[in-house]
């Protein structure tokens, strides 16, 4: 990050702006152009109408919710998308680099809006990685028929700093992320606020709510792992000793021996695709290197992405080389450890080598076929410019104050999905916090997939938490349903990328 010289300027500039509320709306409507450089003043919450305390006039609050949200200092549009029933903006907000230091600098994070009615409850989502640009619900959001913020995770392009300090990605930055975006936006939308995410974005919802608890008046957390010590990981072992039948669980096992037995053959071929496709290992090591880390990735993706009755897919480890290599590219996925891909995942990787936690498991069936022990961890995976340390005790503190201090929350896992087995679990001086495990479930665990009466009780507790619980759910949380229908467009399940231990 280069050094300001002229620092106590900026700064003061920087807190200056925090009382006064907005920038005027012609500064803002203008489409913003390409870059995301990082600049020196900052953008902070602003609110829409009041008074102009320098000059003691009313101000005029714009009726066209585009006017009221570019009237946000710091706020601009990228554009606006036709959506039938909703208004759909995809926007930049100006945040500090370190909120605890806002004279370092700024950098343009991306969110998008799906706008509904300034009455509506607010559902605060996000992925914990990239923002879609294109729009969609989130399963809260059709629960409660409300609006839709989704906000980019900080570091993850194009919302990143230039040049990058990587040491300003932590756990406490997005949330402080999330914090003064909320702020801003909570003069134009009063109603209720729940916070959501999936995986990663069901860390993060956890996080933020740990560092700002009265920011939120719900949060749901889909199958959000909790690494709370780092190097004992032995309820990995657990679960894969014990998911699904023996059967599938012997199949999967005599598949990745058997690919790494034909390793130097398959190694050949994925060398082959990566010159045809201009992939590259420079950040892993080698396409060997990389080919290890797909195959010790396999089982895991396999009960990550894949139900049980995925089982009878799994090949014969007599099948044809040809066979196997199409298995592992499909369930593991051999573009995932090249530089191409593993650029635009560093901020995770990076994050669970420093804070996070990265799960170990044992492979005493691989003995004797791996050769580059301590290659499976997060420093294999980000360029050796960005310096990395491990934090200790971070998540020791998330998940004390999840026990102990946690109120209206509820955590969806799936049975059959290897994060659910590091959990966050809220002890006894938590309230109105819930725990749900849906059957047969994998990564892609959710409320509709809860047993009924657990489905239930979820949905009459998100219509209340976001106060527009109608008086027979109330009563009775059998009667509990999504307000809005289903919408194919909107609530279609995101398109991810099946590969890589990630969350």
């Amino acid at each position: 990050m280069r050094k300001a010289l002229t620092w106590l300027p900026a700064l003061a500039v920087f807190l200056g702006t925090l009382g006064t509320g907005t920038a005027p709306a012609a500064a803002n409507t203008a489409t913003e152009a390409a870059g995301t450089g990082t600049t020196r003043a900052a953008g902070t919450p602003g609110g829409t109408g009041g008074t102009d305390g320098a000059r003691g006039t009313e101000r005029t609050e714009p009726a066209d919710i585009k006017d009221r949200i570019l009237a946000i200092r710091g706020m601009s549009l990228v554009e606006e998308k036709p959506v039938d029933g909703y208004r759909f903006f995809v926007l930049r907000y100006t945040q500090p680099v370190d909120h605890r230091r806002p004279y370092l600098g700024t950098f343009r994070q991306r969110l998008t809006l799906l706008h509904k009615d300034t009455s509506r409850p607010v559902v605060f989502h996000t992925s914990g990685y990239h923002v879609s640009p294109r729009p969609g619900r989130s399963e809260p959001t059709r629960i409660v028929d409300g609006n839709q913020v989704s906000l980019e995770y900080r570091y993850f392009s194009p919302s990143r700093p230039d040049p990058a300090d990587w040491s300003r990605l932590d756990i406490r930055q997005a949330a402080d992320d999330q914090h003064r975006l909320f702020r801003a936006l909570k003069r134009i939308y009063r109603a209720n606020w729940l916070s959501t995410g999936g995986s990663k974005g069901g860390m993060t919802a956890t996080y933020y709510r740990r560092f700002h608890p009265d920011d939120m008046d719900g949060t749901i957390a889909y199958v959000a792992p909790n690494d709370v010590r780092n190097r004992e990981d032995s309820a990995y072992d657990r679960f894969f000793e014990q998911v699904s039948t023996p059967e599938c669980r012997a199949a999967l096992n005599a598949v990745q021996r058997e690919v790494l037995v034909r390793r130097d053959e398959i190694v050949r071929r994925y060398e082959d695709w990566a010159r045809e496709n201009g992939a590259t290992f420079t950040t892993v090591g080698s396409a060997d290197k990389a080919y290890e880390n797909v195959v010790l990735d396999l089982v895991w993706a396999f009960w990550q992405y894949r139900t049980e009755a995925d089982c009878a897919e799994v090949p014969e480890p007599t099948a044809s080389t040809g066979t196997l290599y199409t298995f592992v590219d499909e369930v593991s996925g051999f573009s995932f450890y090249t530089d191409q891909v593993l650029a635009d995942y560093a901020p995770y990787f990076y994050q669970a080598g420093t804070e996070l936690g990265w799960p170990s498991f044992r492979t005493p069936h691989l003995d004797g076929l791996l050769r580059h022990p301590g290659i499976y961890q997060p420093r294999s995976y980000v360029p050796r410019d960005i310096p990395m340390r491990w934090r200790g005790r971070v998540m020791d503190d998330i998940d004390r104050w999840v026990r102990h201090r946690a109120e209206r929350m509820l955590f969806v896992y799936g049975e059959n999905d290897p994060w659910g087995a590091e959990r966050f679990r809220p002890g006894k001086g938590a309230r109105d916090a819930y725990v749900f495990t849906a059957p047969g479930a994998n990564h892609g665990a959710n409320i509709a997939g809860l047993a009924e009466e657990e489905r239930d009780k979820a949905t009459a507790e998100v219509l209340e938490w976001a106060g527009v619980a109608p008086a027979a759910v109330r009563r009775d949380a059998s009667k509990a349903e999504p307000l809005a229908e289903r919408d194919a467009r909107l609530d279609r399940k995101p398109v991810e990328a099946r590969n890589a231990l990630r969350p």
